[in-house]
This record gives structure tokens, C-alpha cells and sequence, in this order.
């Protein structure tokens, strides 16, 4: 076991850091692009962006960072090596908490309701649509970005410490 843990460790840092990443652009470019035009090209264009996050492409990353997390977490363990399985595992239980409990009970009913939305013939509503709709989602994805980059960094200290043979 620990000739794979390096590269396990490494793969769970790669998955973090993907949806780090992934949260974070939204943060500091897609919803600011989004809030700067018309509400119901704002509206068609987040329909269309969560329908189309539905695919093989992102669900590995997804939901395959906490396999990562947890496995790594377990084997280090396993291999008594304390600090650095209590940083994996903190990272994990992170991840779940701030990422994955963000999205499943905030971001995907907003979502769904927002794909049964109509695109309205006049601005006004869908002015009043968009902004409520907008800011809440955008705190809650600052929360799952901010959860997401401390498990980051969690991450990254466990691979630290695994790099010290007398890590406990």
C-alpha cells in the first residue's frame, strides 16, 4: 500500500483542486458575467449551463473527490500515519459538509426550478426572476468554493506531512 499512496494522495489533490477550480470560476466570472446582461439571456444561458454540468465529464470529479478523499484518508490511516489521515479525512468530511450537501440541498432545487422557468416576454420580470435567483445562488456557491479550498489546502498539508517519515 504505501507505493501507491503517493500517487492516491496526489489524485485526491488533482480531484479537490478541479472543483475548487470549477466553483471558483464561477464565482469570479460566470454569475458577474451573468448579473451584467439582459435577465432573460441571464436565465437561458444558467439553463442551459445546468443542464448541460449533468454529463461523464464533471460527475467523476464530483462525486469521485470524496472516493478519492476517503480511500487516501483510509490507507494513510492505515498505515498509522495520524496527522495526515486526520487531514484527509477532515478534507473529506469538508467536501461533503460545504460541497456536496451545498449542491444537492441548495443549488440543485434552485436549479430545477429555475429549468421550469418560462423565459418571460417582458424585461421587468425576468429582472425580478433573475434577482431572485442570483445573489442566493451566489452565496451559497461562495460557501461551497470557500469549503472546497479549505479542503484544498487540507489536502495539500497531509501530502506534506506524508512526505516526513516521522509524520504520526
Amino acid at each position: 500500500m504505501a507505493q501507491i499512496l503517493m500517487p492516491m494522495a496526489m489524485l485526491s489533490l488533482l480531484s479537490i483542486g478541479a472543483i475548487f477550480g470549477f466553483f471558483y470560476a464561477w464565482v469570479c466570472s460566470t454569475m458577474w458575467g451573468l448579473d451584467a446582461v439582459d435577465p432573460k439571456t441571464a436565465i437561458t444561458a444558467m439553463q442551459a449551463m445546468n443542464a448541460s454540468v449533468r454529463n461523464l465529464v464533471f460527475f467523476p470529479g464530483f462525486f469521485g473527490t470524496l472516493f478519492f478523499l476517503a480511500i487516501t484518508a483510509l490507507v494513510v490511516f492505515g498505515l498509522r500515519r495520524r496527522r495526515p489521515a486526520f487531514l484527509l479525512a477532515a478534507s473529506a468530511a469538508v467536501y461533503v459538509l460545504g460541497a456536496l450537501a451545498v449542491t444537492t440541498m441548495i443549488h440543485v432545487p434552485m436549479n430545477e426550478a429555475l429549468a421550469e422557468v418560462a423565459i418571460p416576454a417582458d424585461r421587468e420580470t425576468a429582472q425580478q426572476i433573475w434577482e431572485a435567483y442570483s445573489p442566493r445562488w451566489q452565496f451559497w456557491n461562495i460557501l461551497r468554493t470557500i469549503a472546497c479550498g479549505l479542503a484544498l489546502a487540507m489536502t495539500g498539508y497531509a501530502i506534506f506531512f506524508l512526505r516526513d517519515a516521522d509524520a504520526k
